[in-house]
């Protein structure tokens, strides 16, 4: 499995070994991922009973059952892995560490800290510098979504960004010139119920 595995990052453009990326894989999975997590038990009681009268069956996953969690991990784990760090960042964008934190602080880029300190996602920089219209869509972006949620969007096609015959990802709609106020009111969606 390890040289599957090897090679997977590699065609993925992960610059990590198998064993460290199945560490992230599992530290992911100890912070986000109870083993058998009960859905009932993160709801009020009133939220219970509506959501059981519609039909939805709230009971712990069966031992035979796929558990949906596994992809969520690997996503965040792939998040992690692929974003920078401050001085990359600096580095890629030709400015100094402190201007980085700036525009983190600003809200002009995202970011989230860890034990080892900010981290950037990948998807919001390009080769020349960051996104078209990034500082306009991550002010629309709720504060309470998380960087998983946020990278899933940017890189998720939507039916309200068609570029030429087909639809566009956020990311890819900006990097060709598109309206960045279109996916902004797209963003500012997010959290909401379908």
């Amino acid at each position: 499995m390890s040289a599957g595995l090897e090679t997977v990052l590699a065609n993925a453009g992960l610059g990590v070994s198998p064993r460290e990326f199945l560490a992230f894989v599992e530290d992911a999975v100890r912070k986000l991922a109870p083993p058998r997590p009960d859905p009932a038990a993160y709801l009020s009681l009133d939220e219970r009973t509506a959501l059981t009268e519609v039909g939805l069956d709230l009971s712990r996953r069966g031992d035979t059952e796929s558990d949906h969690r596994a992809r969520a991990i690997a996503q965040q784990a792939v998040l992690h892995d692929t974003a920078l760090t401050v001085p990359q960042a600096a580095a890629a964008l030709g400015i100094d560490a402190s201007r980085v934190r700036h525009r983190i602080a600003e809200g002009r880029l995202a970011g989230w800290k860890d034990h080892r300190g900010w981290r950037l996602p990948a998807w919001q920089f390009t080769t020349h510098g960051v996104l078209p219209g990034l500082d306009t869509v991550l002010a629309a972006v709720p504060s309470d979504q998380p960087p998983l949620v946020v990278a899933a969007f940017m890189s998720t096609v939507q039916e309200d960004l068609q570029s030429g015959p087909a639809n566009a990802a956020p990311r890819d709609w900006l990097l060709a010139g598109g309206d960045p106020t279109r996916v902004a009111r797209l963003a500012a969606r997010l959290g909401e119920p379908a």
